[in-house]
């Protein structure tokens, strides 16, 4: 058996919902296998639930695009002089990375290396689709790295860096209590035989602020085609469900908010319309057909059009290597053109069913569950 050392000290740092469960069930997994180990970070709730004592709340700092940087600055600034204090304060024996590249990678992990901490990065930067260069950055600055889309690790042995592919944490998570969607529409209090229709806007409040709208403006379009349409909308744990209330009621449509238990209102849909993210996947692995929606501020979508070099931006596509379910971006992201994708899956039972078998193939892509557990290992052995 192992020998751990007692007392020992690790900050873990992420800056969004979906990094906020991954660490979570990282840290909790760690700690199963060595119980000595104290955790401290930027995160949310989840790691918080994990025992972690967090340094800073990552809603402080979590923005979308470029241009909304600027709005953020002096939390960055101040954040980062904490950070540097617990830094020197506990004097870490391992920094732990989770996606979140510009801050993890520029600023993290510099500060860890010029005080000769390893680093372990958990849950890869999307190198592949824009920004490539940056994997001569993550050479210098992280020790091991642990990817959970299987294509990542020959993307990284093109540039010469070793990583290790351990699985994707959501075929963990991603799991309903129900056996049937009429069931999942009981316990939520739904009609059983009406067309069900899930609401994905997101995990910031800016991406809900920009795309919200038109989905509702979208719901108002089905709604003359199915009017017996009804819509259900879980809350991501980052928002204030005031926000969203405040958006809806401008739009005459009910909608179901559920502020629990994501991937159970997702078993009760037919179709959803969901923001480009990890909402995206999370949808494919419950075999929910979908449009993907995204929007950024034009300023940040120029500059990201000049940067991004991928066919794709939904991870069931991306993952697929093909385009199973649509995608609009940008000028093509509004309510008509939703509504059309919406009604033309909705009304065919056959589109439905190969969209269906499709996602089904991205989860079988995806290998065995237990990722979290292979990278805590990796973790683990480089204390």
């Amino acid at each position: 058996m192992q020998n751990w050392a007692s007392g020992q000290n690790i900050i873990i740092i992420t800056g969004e919902a979906s990094g906020d469960l991954h660490g979570a069930n990282l840290v909790r997994e760690m700690q199963a296998i060595n119980p000595a180990l104290s955790f401290y970070g930027i995160g949310g709730p989840k790691l918080k639930e994990a025992g972690v004592e967090l340094i800073a709340d990552a809603a402080e700092i979590a923005v979308v695009g470029l241009t909304e940087v600027a709005s953020k600055l002096g939390n960055f600034f101040s954040i980062i002089k904490k950070l540097k204090s617990y830094f020197d304060k506990l004097q870490p024996v391992l920094v732990i990375l989770i996606d979140f590249p510009d801050f993890n990678l520029y600023i993290v992990a510099r500060e860890a290396k010029k005080r000769k901490i390893k680093v372990f990065y958990y849950i890869s930067p999307q190198v592949w689709a824009w920004r490539r260069g940056r994997i001569k950055q993550i050479k210098k600055l992280v020790d091991e790295m642990a990817v959970i889309l299987p294509f990542e690790v020959d993307v990284y042995a093109e540039e010469g860096f070793q990583v290790t592919y351990v699985g994707h944490p959501l075929l963990d998570e991603v799991k309903t209590r129900f056996t049937n969607k009429n069931e999942a529409r009981r316990h939520f209090g739904l009609n059983e035989s009406k067309t069900t229709i899930g609401l994905l806007p997101g995990s910031r409040t800016a991406e809900v602020n920009r795309l919200l709208p038109e989905m509702m403006r979208a719901a108002q379009l089905i709604n003359k085609k199915l009017p017996d349409a009804q819509y259900i909308l879980p809350l991501a744990n980052t928002l204030e469900e005031e926000i969203v209330t405040s958006i809806i009621s401008k739009f005459g449509v009910e909608v179901k908010i559920v502020s629990r238990g994501t991937y159970d209102a997702l078993s009760c849909c037919d179709f959803a319309i969901v923001t480009s993210g990890t909402a995206t996947l999370e949808t494919g692995l419950l075999g929910v057909p979908m449009v993907i929606v995204y929007k950024l501020s034009l300023f940040s979508a120029l500059l990201g059009s000049l940067i991004i070099d991928a066919p794709h931006i939904g991870l069931v596509n991306i993952i697929a290597g093909k385009t199973v379910v649509p995608e609009l971006i940008q000028l093509d992201a509004n309510a008509k053109r939703i509504a059309n994708e919406a009604l033309a899956l909705l009304s065919s039972k056959e589109k439905r069913g190969k969209v269906i078998a499709q996602l089904e193939t991205v989860r079988e892509k995806l290998g065995i569950p237990g990722a979290a557990g292979r990278a805590a290992q990796i973790a683990c052995n480089m204390i």
